[in-house]
């Protein structure tokens, strides 16, 4: 009786265990803390939501390629499968905060697996001391704006850098413990994680480094890396193919629109595709980045005022180590001894720095955007933690002294010096509340997206069959060459059902039923050969979405809205109708134009990146043309306007080339670069 009472009770037992033991209070605590911080955050309406999370995971799950083109700019055709649970969430009936609150609870696996990393790498001592470490390491690794901004949102960035740290904690668990197929799951993990967001490409490459640390001869070292190599290859094939089979049969290149300067596809520039928002401008600067990253101002490694002490604190910890081990090595000391023949947790503290100041390197040089530094920013605060904890080791005063105080000093950062973005407040309804009149929702037309916000997150309640066309998104589409000929092609099969769709970006539009101001609409149609018709023109109503960022009003609204008023979108959609022959004029002045953006761009290609894209024509016969170009690669725009050249960097004042007339004669002399201190270019021999 006795026995029998044993064995049915040994189940609860072990539960109990479970449920007691530390690593489970810790899983739970950090679940529960990335919970509360997303419903504290509150719902998520980013840019990029709106511009192509929703539709990517849409365009996932829907054969879009037929109807839509660059419906969501170059981003509709990265691979969308890491998207499909935001919008498999948002359109299952559920609540936004329902579907924020199960997105947090599987972004807080990363908080484990910080945890995992931390015990994997911590220095012999007491079980405490190195649940104490594992604790500090997750404090430190939540304590970033960067990551606390996604908890609960539509960005993917947390979950793949789920996959990135999970394959480096088995190569760190590798070192301590060799076993050849915790490296191939590993490649498996991180060539996963490579396909679904080409970023993770370079922590992909940088655990190449961990590899050789795994303890064995040469061959072996050879042998592991050979390992790793497939299965990553395997790993990235098996989740990129079915995407990429479709981007080859569509553009000729499988990776479209990224590596179009290896594919050469015909319907996206052949220039290398680098962003240097944040990318050191020189040495010094890079060298000087961990520093700068203290400082709460934007545009430094993130578009939000994001202060991040744990880097230069990493440098700091990294020296006084160094001098620690200088200083025991000197005496001979028996600690020294004792710690080169300990458990292997000291090489795996030393494989994981080196993987990660591997990737800091190749991170600088290609992005420094720390949305795509996620997964090695947790791995900074585990070695920043451990070694901390190992150079203080006799002497935890100390230790506790400089945790104290870094935690004071990061957690008010996130406080008082970092800016969050836009967020709205909780309400009992679904992600998306899109109204769409009865003939829009069910009559088939091709929508043309007039504005850089592309809007695509409205397609899936289009009528079924419906195409969409974002114009002038991140990627300017032109009438001529193969962007050109695509758009023809829609227009013959949707036409006479051709629509526009813009943005009403009137705050009080709720209250004023006339349309906007839609000239710079018409401009972008006329090319194309298309005009507005407004005598047939409709309004998509959605509630509870973020203001755009530039708002007017109309004077016919209360002088105090309620939010419930200013967080309602209004997008007004007009039908389409051919459009009369070009004037002679308009030709003639985009020739001009296009010449003198030409030569402005062969006079100074630092500045103006990938060269000749579509030009955007803005403007009347009567108020005058505009000619812009947009350049993503460098966040810059130039124009020619009223006779003058002109050009603008992200968030910086204009600036003006000279005259028209002068670049329409020849070339003229330029002083241009990106220095330091800005972008420049000075016009030199004009008058």
């Amino acid at each position: 009786m006795v026995l029998a009472q044993r064995t049915r009770s040994s189940p609860l037992v072990a539960v109990a265990r479970v449920v007691t033991a530390p690593r489970f209070l810790i899983y739970a605590c950090c679940t529960l803390l990335v919970m509360l911080t997303a419903y504290r955050l509150g719902k998520d309406m980013a840019w990029d939501t709106l511009d192509y999370h929703f539709y990517s995971g849409f365009s996932a799950l829907h054969d879009r390629f037929g109807q839509d083109y660059f419906a969501a700019g170059g981003q509709s055709y990265l691979n969308p499968y890491v998207l499909v649970p935001f919008y498999a969430l948002a359109v299952s009936g559920l609540t936004a905060l329902q579907v924020a609150l199960i997105l947090a609870a599987v972004q807080s696996v990363i908080l484990w697996l910080v945890y995992e990393l931390a015990a994997a790498v911590a220095p012999p001592a007491t079980s405490i001391a190195r649940v104490g470490l594992g604790i500090c390491a997750v404090a430190l690794a939540y304590a970033n704006q960067v990551l606390i901004a996604q908890f609960g949102s539509s960005f993917a960035d947390v979950l793949t850098a789920e996959l990135v740290l999970a394959g480096w904690l088995l190569l760190v668990q590798a070192v301590r413990t060799p076993h050849t197929m915790r490296v191939v799951y590993a490649g498996l993990l991180l060539g996963c994680a490579t396909a679904l967001k080409m970023t993770n490409s370079i922590p992909a490459v940088s655990a190449g480094v961990m590899v050789l640390f795994i303890p064995g001869d040469w061959r072996t070292k050879l042998r592991h890396a050979a390992l790793y190599v497939m299965a990553g290859m395997v790993g990235a094939a098996a989740v990129a193919a079915p995407w990429s089979i479709r981007l080859e049969e569509h553009f000729g290149n499988p990776f479209f629109p990224l590596l179009n300067n290896i594919f050469h596809s015909s319907q996206y520039t052949i220039a290398p595709v680098i962003d240097h928002r944040f990318i050191p401008r020189s040495f010094g600067e890079a060298l000087w980045r961990p520093f700068a990253m203290v400082s709460p101002r934007s545009l430094i490694h993130t578009e939000y005022a994001a202060p991040d002490l744990r880097y230069a604190l990493l440098l700091a910890v990294a020296l006084f180590a160094l001098i620690v081990w200088g200083w025991k090595r000197r005496r001979g000391s028996a600690v020294l001894r004792h710690e080169a023949v300990g458990d292997g947790s000291g090489l795996a503290l030393a494989a994981l720095g080196s993987g990660l100041l591997f990737d800091w390197i190749l991170w600088l040089r290609v992005s420094g955007n720390s949305r795509y530094f996620i997964p090695m920013a947790c791995v900074t605060a585990v070695v920043s933690i451990a070694l901390l904890f190992r150079c203080c080791a006799q002497w935890p005063k100390v230790r506790n002294y400089v945790l104290a105080t870094v935690f004071v000093v990061q957690f008010y950062q996130l406080r008082a010096g970092t800016t969050y973005p836009q967020a709205l407040t909780w309400d009992p309804a679904p992600w998306f509340q899109v109204s769409v009149p009865r003939n829009l929702a069910v009559e088939p037309a091709l929508y043309f997206s007039i504005g850089v916000l592309s809007n695509s997150f409205l397609v899936p309640y289009l009528a079924p069959g419906s195409g969409f066309i974002s114009l002038d998104g991140d990627y300017t589409l032109g009438p001529d060459g193969a962007n050109g000929r695509h758009i023809k092609d829609l227009i013959a099969r949707y036409s006479p059902h051709l629509r526009m769709l813009v943005r009403d970006v009137r705050l009080d539009a709720g209250h004023d039923s006339t349309l906007p101001n839609l000239v710079n609409s018409s401009d972008a149609l006329e090319p194309f050969g298309l005009q507005l018709d407004t005598s047939h023109c409709a309004r998509i109503v959605v509630r509870d979405v973020s203001s755009p960022f530039i708002v007017t009003k109309s004077g016919h609204a209360p002088a105090v809205l309620s939010p419930d008023e200013v967080n309602v979108g209004h997008f007004v959609t007009c039908s389409l109708k051919p459009a009369p022959a070009p004037d002679p004029a308009m030709v003639s002045a985009e020739l001009q134009a296009n010449l003198v953006l030409d030569r402005l761009e062969d006079a100074c290609p630092e500045l103006f990146q990938p060269r000749r894209p579509a030009t955007y024509m803005r403007g009347t016969k009567a108020r005058g043309y505009v000619w812009e170009r947009q350049y993503p690669n460098t966040d810059m725009f130039a124009w020619v306007d009223k006779g003058w050249v002109a050009f603008q960097a992200y968030l910086s004042p204009e600036g003006y080339a000279g005259p028209e007339s002068a670049w329409a004669k020849g070339p003229v002399h330029v002083v241009c670069g990106r220095g330091p201190k800005g972008d420049f270019l000075h016009v030199t021999g004009l008058r």
